[in-house]
C-alpha cells in the first residue's frame, strides 16, 4: 500500500521546496518528482520522487548530478548509476492525536528561531522566511529552548520533522500535543531512520525510502 507513503513523500517534498525557496533556490514539481537544478541547502536532497513509477530519467536530468548530489528515493525503487545509498529509512503515519496540555509554544519571530536552531544544532540553516509557511514549535527548560520540531501542511496530513530534545519521548509528546492543538483532527506523517520512538507514540511504518548520494 502506498497511500500514506505517497502523502508523506509529497509533504516532505513540499517541505524541501519551502526550505529551498527560503534560501532563494526554488525547485520544480512534476507528476513523478520534485527536483532542484541548484545544489540544495545542507541535509536537503536535490530531488524527491513522488511516485513509485519515477525513474532515474525523471530526476537526474533535472538536477546538478555532480559530486554531492542527493536523491530521496521515496519508494526505494530507483537504480541510480554512479550513486551510493547514503541511508535507508521508513515513512511513518499516525491518526490524529488527541489534545493534551502542553507548555510548548510556536516560534513566531526571527530571534526565537535563532535560539531554536542553536538548540537544534545547525545555526544559520533555517531562514526566517520559513515562518511564513511552516510551523516551528519549541519546548523550554528553565526558560531556554531545549526541544522542538517542525510541522508542515503540504497535503491532507501534517508533516512532522526535525524532532529533537534531550529526552526523545518527551520531545515526541510535545510535538504531538502541538500538532493536536494547532491542527486538530489531522493525521500525521513523516519519516525516521530509526522509527522506534515514533512507534512508541502511536505511529506505524508505511513503506521504505532511500537517500542516494553521488560520491
Amino acid at each position: 500500500m502506498t497511500g500514506w507513503q505517497t502523502v508523506a513523500a509529497r509533504d516532505n517534498a513540499s517541505w524541501c521546496d519551502l526550505m529551498c525557496r527560503a534560501h532563494g533556490r526554488p525547485g520544480t514539481f512534476t507528476e513523478r518528482a520534485w527536483t532542484n537544478p541548484a545544489r540544495t541547502p545542507p541535509f536537503y536532497p536535490d530531488a524527491v520522487t513522488l511516485s513509485p513509477d519515477a525513474t532515474a530519467a525523471d530526476v537526474l536530468g533535472r538536477i546538478d548530478a555532480g559530486p554531492g548530489a542527493s536523491v530521496k528515493d521515496s519508494f526505494a525503487t530507483l537504480a541510480l548509476p554512479g550513486f551510493e545509498v547514503l541511508f535507508e529509512a521508513r515513512w511513518i503515519h499516525r491518526d490524529a492525536p488527541g489534545r493534551t496540555p502542553t507548555a510548548w509554544t510556536v516560534v513566531e519571530d526571527a530571534d526565537t528561531l535563532r535560539d531554536w536552531e542553536r538548540a537544534f544544532g545547525e545555526p544559520g540553516l533555517f531562514p526566517p522566511a520559513l515562518l511564513e509557511e511552516a510551523t516551528i514549535v519549541s519546548g523550554r527548560t528553565n526558560g531556554e529552548i531545549t526541544a522542538g520540531a517542525i510541522l508542515t501542511t503540504g497535503g491532507p496530513a501534517v508533516g512532522v520533522s526535525n524532532v529533537f530534545g534531550p529526552d526523545e519521548d518527551a520531545a515526541w509528546e510535545g510535538t504531538l500535543a502541538m500538532a493536536a492543538e494547532l491542527f486538530p483532527g489531522r493525521p500525521l506523517v513523516g519519516y525516521e531512520i530509526d522509527p522506534a520512538t515514533a512507534l512508541r507514540h502511536g505511529f506505524t511504518t508505511t513503506g521504505a525510502l532511500r537517500v542516494w548520494i553521488k560520491p
